[in-house]
């Protein structure tokens, strides 16, 4: 198993609530790290269509059958089960369960009625890249290669090639998670909505001119959206709103929580092709503000992240808000400096003033620089930013 950088703060909030939940895309590792962490636990799939119906069909009595707590595996497959988990864990402080669900948004509106201070929250996504360097796994051995693998932890364990992996996944994904959270009748028309999404990686969300190409109504496009984010397909970065006198985009930018499933939706069949691809940037991007919320996560804590841009086009990639301070980062795919890069940085900071400290540019190099221009962070180097 490779070592997750979340297992510490698992084990913690273990000890300190009745509940602990688990939730991250399909195939992030969730079932391994619990089933390695808490082996003492008995350990239930409510995939599994028998256990599911006795779950569902007599929910107290399924409980009762363990008193000191269990693992549930996609629980939100059950949804009766959350009144009766408060009911058990109020009346026996001795019992602790672990939670786990590759449905975000379904999991969260069953944990805040039901759950509410009883139960922590950890999300679990891909491997990052601080958790390949240390199991001295190949992909990180070039941009392209980390790109091209992301960070689904079967690619690795299994040594199964990324192009093969994710054209199973995307297959398995649409059969099981979209038939389940919606009905959706073209499933063709969803694969090509969703290999739009990855062409506009990195950009401002206009889901009016997603819709269009896409051939469906800007609500149906809304709805797809709802869909991909719930099954932690996509995420987006929200626009940091302090006003500097200027006209502020208020759009927030599309990634996708894996840069390898991304590359394949954009027909790239081998690393290689990454090179001249025409979205390296915005793969980069991706990766850099991906890597960036990992490390968060990782800690048990929540995104903390934004971008900026003004009605003139200038732009910051990424702000990183702590209490009232902001840290700027431009993130630059070359593997060579250039003291332009700062440009943005530059003007950004003179409009904050005392509300930023520390700014970099996190660019394709191997090794991190400081210059009179400012710091150039080493995309292999991005724990500075914990």
């Amino acid at each position: 198993m490779i070592a997750r950088a979340l297992s510490e703060k698992a084990l913690s909030l273990y000890q300190q609530f009745p509940a602990l939940m688990i939730t991250g895309p399909r195939q992030s590792g969730k079932t391994t790290l619990i089933k390695n962490l808490f082996p003492e636990l008995v350990y239930l799939s409510l995939e599994d269509p028998d256990v599911r119906q006795r779950a569902t069909n007599d929910p107290r009595g399924f409980l009762n059958n363990y008193p000191n707590g269990a693992i549930f595996d996609e629980v939100q497959r059950v949804p009766e089960l959350f009144s009766y988990l408060q009911s058990m864990i109020d009346s026996n402080s001795d019992c602790h369960f672990v939670l786990s669900g590759s449905q975000h948004f379904l999991l969260m509106e069953q944990v805040t009625q039901s759950l509410a201070g009883r139960v922590a929250i950890l999300n679990l996504l891909p491997l990052s890249l601080s958790e390949m360097k240390n199991a001295n796994l190949p992909p990180l051995s070039n941009i392209e290669n980390a790109l091209f693998h992301g960070g689904y932890p079967r690619i690795f364990n299994q040594k199964i090639d990324p192009y093969d992996f994710h054209s199973a996944y995307l297959q398995t994904y649409i059969e099981r998670d979209v038939r389940q959270l919606r009905q959706i009748g073209d499933l063709d028309s969803f694969v090509r909505f969703i290999r739009l999404c990855a062409g506009r990686v990195g950009q401002l969300l206009n889901v009016h001119s997603l819709a269009t190409d896409a051939g469906i109504s800007t609500k149906t496009a809304t709805d797809w959206l709802s869909v991909l984010q719930t099954s932690h397909i996509i995420f987006t970065l929200q626009p940091h709103f302090k006003n500097f006198n200027k006209r502020l985009v208020k759009t927030p930018k599309l990634y996708f929580t894996d840069t390898g499933l991304a590359c394949h939706l954009l027909g790239v069949e081998k690393p290689e092709q990454l090179t001249t691809h025409f979205l390296r940037g915005g793969l980069f991007e991706n990766l850099i503000v991906l890597e960036l919320l990992k490390l968060r996560y990782n800690q048990g804590k929540k995104s903390n992240l934004y971008f900026w841009r003004d009605s003139h086009g200038h732009e910051v990639d990424c702000l990183l808000e702590n209490l009232d301070k902001l840290t700027p980062i431009e993130i630059k795919s070359s593997a060579t400096t250039n003291a332009s890069f700062f440009e943005g940085l530059s003007y950004w900071q003179r409009l904050a003033g005392e509300n930023t400290e520390g700014g970099a540019v996190v660019f394709g190099g191997d090794i991190s620089a400081k210059t009179s221009s400012g710091d150039f962070v080493s995309w292999r180097e991005l724990e500075r930013f914990i």
